[in-house]
């Protein structure tokens, strides 16, 4: 969860997270260009805000992070981490609380989208971990960095690595506090795009378009089974897909698109 941004005081003349609703998709945006965006109990506050935001907000059907200047997120704010280590139990406590915030939105029930320009380091790849996709400008650089300063993850960043790129890759990032362009992970499960810088913006849009006409009960379970499938032998998770897709039969989205199917219309899915 930590990196090595340069000490100073936390930004306070702002909200840590600008949330703004972009079409179908409602843009998290954390804001703290002064401090490479990095993660404080504010940034993490304001991401849970936004979560709760989406859940209750109708037409929202994905929830992209993002942020504001030259980098994604450089890991933790070490300023802060430096204040929390001096408490008894500080420091532990403030990794506790970004692990919680992190589950939340990989559990999301709507498809989470980053979008990533600069610098994705420490708890900046942490976050992208917790996204179901990544898409990433030319500029994006990504790498664990926290090796570079004698420091552990505290994010899941060992634990979900090594799922998004293999283990030898994971090892290798994790080992070396390397930094590379994100155009070298397109092979993994980690990047799913990248695009040129200027067209960042627009290639999530157009994502979230194709989300926004599809089903949000289907979408929803479609992320619960790959999650969960992910976790328990081939055999249990083709059971679990069978009792989704027969809990799936009895909605109105099921319904919905086998009539527009036989009408030869777009379906007209509902909000949830």
């Amino acid at each position: 969860m930590s990196t090595a941004t340069d000490p100073g005081e936390l930004r306070t003349d702002g909200p840590a997270v600008v949330v703004e609703q972009r079409g179908s998709a409602l843009w998290l945006r954390i804001d703290r260009p002064d401090r490479m965006n990095g993660i404080s109990p504010e940034v993490l506050a304001g991401l849970e805000a936004g979560l709760d935001r989406a859940e209750r907000t109708p037409g929202v059907r994905a929830v992209v992070l993002a942020s504001t200047g030259a980098a994604f997120c450089a890991g933790a704010d070490l300023a802060h981490v430096r204040r929390l280590v001096a408490e008894s139990g500080g420091h532990q406590a403030f990794l506790r609380e970004a692990g919680r915030v992190l589950c939340r939105i990989e559990e999301f029930p709507l498809p989470v989208i980053a979008a990533v320009q600069g610098l994705a380091l420490a708890g900046g790849l942490e976050l992208l971990l917790c996204a179901d996709l990544v898409v990433a400008a030319e500029s994006a650089r990504i790498g664990d960095a926290h090796a570079n300063y004698g420091l552990l993850p505290g994010g899941g960043g060992s634990i979900r690595l090594p799922r998004r790129v293999g283990p030898a890759r994971a090892r290798y990032l994790l080992f070396t506090g390397d930094v590379r362009p994100a155009r070298e992970f397109l092979d993994t499960d980690l990047v799913t795009a990248v695009v040129p810088d200027a067209e960042l913006v627009a290639a999530v849009d157009r994502i979230v378009e194709k989300i926004a006409r599809k089903s949000p009960s289907g979408l929803r379970r479609m992320k619960e089974l790959v999650a969960d499938g992910l976790e328990v032998p081939q055999s249990v998770g083709l059971r679990m897909e069978l009792q989704q897709s027969a809990a799936h039969e009895r909605s109105p989205d099921f319904e919905e698109g086998l009539s527009a199917f036989f009408a030869k219309r777009s379906p007209r899915f509902g909000d949830r």
